[in-house]
């Protein structure tokens, strides 16, 4: 089956649904999930959302802090661009009613919190579940409107690409799999926007959910996308540490209130450096790993019974009910936390309107690489950024689609079967496969790193990646496998840039080239498929 839209959006995070909300004013829209459409990094997000709106407050500061953070690598004009626009996108939310927290003795101005890597208080929040309010109401939003479809369930495999009128390459749609029926299908568009997110479950510990398998990158490296910065992985230093809860993340604003990072004899992890616990994420996961391993403790703990027991309820009600399910009562009590991939600071290469290398592809939020993160992301400017590009690129695409037709399909079908579902037998390699990938990522490619250790991981992994290829073309293709393929695809880009940066710079540490050498290495890691799938699929 075919359908067709003028814009298809692939992804239900705030970054996707920002974009097909503002993309409706000008045609049709088609939205995928892969999942249910809450399933999404931004539905777990809790700090907010990093914008100038204090008194105190300049926009030079928060630029200022966001270059810091960035270790170098942060792109000028992209921080000036997104940091400028944040009071405009926080009163566009406010419009559209997200609650955001409200100070107490003036509740017409936003309480404002501070996280780490901020030299003032300008995060803006709704309580400790700001992704899930504005993704409740961006969600309410965009399913109200006529000329919206959101298909849950719908996972895409792989960019369509047909040569325009110039005998250039253009995405013009996407392959995509009905998880539930099995059923593949063309979604044609006009413009089509990876709002994928980003690519956590490459490690064996993370804060991401299960969907975060880095597709949207897949899909656009295999078409021939340019790729940037792929070894600049955070790690969030505060995961919960508790054999029931996998991923749940203990929010920075928990330190921006006084939460204390300690060890087990309680002894103060960050005493010493100038901002303490509200050091940038890299310096702080680099400690709390480096004092697990003094010790040998599997954990640290973060503490903040020193506050009041109702400030605590009130200002992180989803962090003390989560602890409290498990027996953990933090008001009296020290969360014991670890470090754990969270955030995807490299990606897809776009320009300042979202733009891809490729023709007719956008990439928005998680999934792309703007420049502002730099090497290292600060603290809660991701969902800003989500919002400010989702604008950009709307506003920016609506040139495209008015001046182009409905694309038609010329492409042969990569998958000769039409239907799609792996054979139960085999589902075993592709957890086997998958464990693989993600333990040695972890061992080797995580927060500390070597040439050795990098060797060893891209050995392993072009074995496992063999087998994921065998298995794709021998096999009936399900969701899971799809998955497998494209956390190998994520992993080894990973890996690759990682080896090209002999130094030690932000979020990447490698024990073989410690220093840090802006003469050789203070550039973009840019790399291209050096032979892209013009047919994606199985050819």
């Amino acid at each position: 089956m075919n359908f067709s839209s003028d814009y298809l959006v692939i992804g239900t995070g705030v970054a996707g649904l920002s974009f097909a909300l503002k993309a409706a004013r000008t045609g049709s829209v088609n939205i995928l999930a892969k999942r249910i459409a809450s399933d999404t990094n931004t539905n777990l997000a809790q700090g907010g959302i990093a914008a100038v709106l204090g008194q105190d407050d300049l926009l030079d500061y928060h630029i200022h802090d966001t270059l810091e953070s960035g270790c170098g690598l942060c792109r000028l004009e992209a921080v000036k661009t997104v940091v400028e626009s944040g009071p405009k996108m926080i009163a566009e939310l406010q419009e559209l009613g997200v609650p955001f927290t409200s100070q107490v003795d003036h509740p017409d101005l936003p309480e404002l919190g501070r996280e780490g890597g901020h030299s003032h208080r300008r995060i803006i929040h709704a309580k400790d579940m700001t992704g899930q309010a504005v993704q409740k109401v961006l969600g309410e939003k965009t399913l109200a409107l006529p000329n919206v479809i959101v298909r849950e369930n719908h996972q895409a495999l792989d960019l369509i690409l047909e040569n325009d009128s110039q005998g250039r390459l253009r995405a013009v749609g996407a392959w995509v799999l009905d998880s539930l029926s099995g059923e593949l299908s063309a979604y044609l568009a006009k413009v089509v926007v990876l709002a994928t997110g980003g690519s956590g479950k490459a490690y064996l510990y993370t804060t991401n959910p299960d969907g975060a398998t880095g597709d949207g990158l897949a899909i656009a490296w295999r078409a021939g996308a340019k790729v940037a910065n792929m070894e600049f992985v955070q790690f969030h230093p505060t995961c919960l540490y508790h054999h029931l809860s996998r991923n749940f993340l203990i929010s920075e604003a928990v330190r921006g209130e006084g939460g204390r990072l300690i060890d087990h004899q309680g002894q103060s992890i960050m005493e010493g450096h100038p901002q303490g616990d509200l050091a940038c994420r890299d310096v702080v996961a680099l400690a709390i790993d480096a004092r697990m391993k003094k010790t040998g403790a599997d954990n640290v703990f973060l503490d903040i019974t020193h506050r009041p027991a109702d400030f605590i309820i009130d200002r992180f009600p989803k962090i003390y009910n989560t602890c409290l399910s498990l027996g953990l009562d933090i008001t009296s009590q020290p969360i014991p936390v670890v470090p754990a991939a969270h955030y995807q600071c490299g990606g897809i290469l776009v320009d300042l309107n979202g733009l891809t290398s490729i023709d007719g592809l956008y990439a928005v939020g998680e999934v792309a690489c703007t420049g502002l993160h730099g090497a290292n992301r600060l603290a809660s400017n991701s969902l800003l950024e989500a919002l400010v590009m989702a604008d950009r690129a709307a506003a920016y695409s609506n040139q495209e689609v008015s001046a182009l037709s409905m694309p038609q399909l010329s492409e042969r079908n990569p998958w000769p079967n039409g239907r799609l579902g792996t054979a139960p037998s085999e589902a075993v390699l592709i957890t086997h496969s998958w464990d693989e990938i993600r333990r040695f990522m972890w061992n080797y490619v995580g927060l500390v790193r070597s040439d050795q250790r990098l060797s060893m991981a891209l050995k392993r992994l072009e074995l496992v990646k063999t087998e994921i290829d065998d298995f794709f073309r021998n096999f009936e293709v399900d969701a899971d496998l799809v998955e497998v393929r494209n956390i190998a695809v994520v992993a080894d880009l990973i890996i690759q840039c990682a080896i090209t940066r002999k130094e030690s710079r932000g979020l990447h540490y490698s024990l073989t080239w410690p220093n840090c050498d802006d003469q050789r290495f203070l550039h973009d890691t840019i790399i291209v498929n050096p032979s892209p799938a013009v047919y994606p699929g199985r050819s």
